[in-house]
């Protein structure tokens, strides 16, 4: 008996040994464990569908959506900080003209209703957008909240106002679509005029109460009950240390429910901007003009001088489509990624100058998006303004593509060829194509000119692609292998 056991033994153990081995190589290295330091959080690799996204939306709602005057930092402006901010005299006469005495802030709340708020049609004109992810404030400055939280008593949509869990819907109603974006989160670490914030900033932030009370259980809220799979950090005055970035990034890193895919941006407290986090806002629409070893986010507001809703939009006051697709375009070129902001009305529309720029921006894509999405910066030149008009460009090395984008469209009737001054034939069989054009009209022809650098385009007759022609507007786009 022993010798037969001692036979199976002899015939299992290495046996076992192997299947161990091939479960241990399918299991592949252990995940990386970050520490709450900023050298270890930075080695963390970006996930990589936030560079292959490109567009995201911004949308900034909130109780400073009801008065609509001035721009989000309404009530800072009004009331100050005296006797360091003074109030601001617009600000003081619309409310003195408009409201009664002892108005106060807090009072506009009870009137943040959305009673128009249709989630599932904000989903549709977002996933029309071409957006691939999108970014709800959950809280700006004033501290109100739009969803149901513990952390913020009678301060938030559940329990004034729409008496609504308005990011719960949102959120829902995006990951309902099958082709909706990923949902993520902005969310300001500090508030205006919060007690507890204003008694550590007395106590020159010795003491956290505000952070472990408030706004740090609130992103750990977030984060458990609806999952961002981004965090945009904002409002971070005062150094690190005092909000606890670390050790919340390293949690986000290591052990949240989106601890694989979820992106962070570069604001959590002084000196961070540009130089710590997932990737890098630095200010306020910011664009290097230049490649940078980092990937940066172009955060940028379609209502000029507002991130929030003004009841007095007008049409100048709204970014252009040829002022929006250059921002696009020029953003990506050098590699970064375009969040366009919105701003809703408080009974929850978004106005119709800002939805149909979002849908004009869905419809460019959908003819040009193979330029955009998935694409990296061409390695020789991104912005060519020796050629016959405005010109830049993006790589797709997966498909062995270069793509211009002629920035003032086709050329009128008998201008002649497109002079692209920056590129090189790599081989006789380079050839071109024109994005949106039907695969039966004539192709794009390509020359060189004798003693003169550059390769002229012959694009097909305006006549022979009616998508363009009848399309949103904006850049063409010309798809071109072989080039080196």
């Amino acid at each position: 008996i022993f010798r037969v056991f001692d036979m199976y033994r002899q015939l299992c153990l290495p046996l076992l040994l192997l299947l161990l081995l091939l479960l241990l190589r399918q299991a592949g290295p252990a995940a990386a464990r970050y520490e709450p330091n900023w050298q270890s959080l930075d080695s963390r690799p970006l996930p990589g569908w936030y560079d292959q996204a490109k567009i995201g939306v911004f949308i900034h709602w909130g109780v400073f959506s009801v008065p609509g005057f001035g721009n989000e930092w309404f009530w800072w402006r009004w009331r100050g900080v005296p006797p360091f901010v003074r109030p601001e005299q617009p600000f003081v006469d619309f409310m003195a003209a408009n409201y009664p005495p002892g108005f106060t802030y807090a009072d506009f709340a009870r009137e943040f209703k959305a009673e128009l708020f249709n989630p599932e049609a904000w989903a549709d004109t977002l996933s029309r957008s071409g957006a691939k992810y999108v970014v709800l404030t959950s809280k700006h400055h004033e501290g109100y909240c739009l969803w149901n939280t513990s952390h913020s008593f009678n301060w938030n949509s559940a329990q004034v106002g729409s008496g609504r869990n308005l990011l719960a819907e949102l959120a829902a109603a995006i990951r309902n679509r099958s082709d909706g974006p990923r949902f993520g989160v902005y969310h300001s670490l500090y508030e205006w005029y919060n007690p507890l914030y204003l008694t550590d900033a007395q106590n020159n932030f010795v003491t956290q109460d505000f952070v472990r009370y408030k706004t740090m259980a609130e992103l750990y809220e977030l984060v458990n009950q609806y999952r961002p799979e981004v965090i945009w950090s904002d409002g971070d005055a005062g150094v690190p240390e005092y909000w606890n970035s670390t050790e919340f990034l390293a949690w986000l890193y290591n052990d949240s429910p989106v601890r694989d895919s979820v992106v962070t941006n570069d604001r959590w407290g002084f000196g961070t901007a540009c130089k710590h986090g997932g990737y890098f806002t630095c200010q306020d629409g910011y664009n290097p003009g230049k490649l940078v070893s980092y990937k940066f986010e172009n955060a940028m507001t379609l209502i000029k001088g507002s991130w929030g809703y003004v009841r007095n939009l007008r049409l100048t006051d709204i970014y252009s489509l040829d002022e929006m697709l250059e921002t696009v375009v020029s953003t990506v070129s050098y590699g970064g990624n375009v969040l366009m902001n919105i701003g809703p009305t408080s009974y929850g529309v978004i106005p119709a100058l800002l939805e149909e720029r979002l849908l004009q921006l869905g419809d460019w894509l959908s003819i040009n998006g193979e330029a955009v999405y998935n694409s990296t910066p061409w390695h020789l030149v991104q912005r060519d303004a020796n050629a016959t008009q405005l010109v830049y460009y993006t790589s797709r090395p997966d498909l062995g593509s270069v793509y211009a984008f002629l920035m003032s469209g086709p050329p009128a009737p008998g201008a002649g060829p497109v002079r692209l001054a920056s590129p090189k034939f790599a081989a006789p069989g380079a050839n071109a194509t024109l994005l949106g054009c039907p695969t039966a009209a004539p192709p794009v022809r390509l020359a060189y000119r004798p003693g003169v650098s550059g390769v002229y385009l012959t694009l097909p007759g305006q006549a022979n692609c009616p998508d363009l022609l009848s399309g949103p507007g904006g850049p063409w786009v010309v798809k071109i292998n072989g080039l080196l």
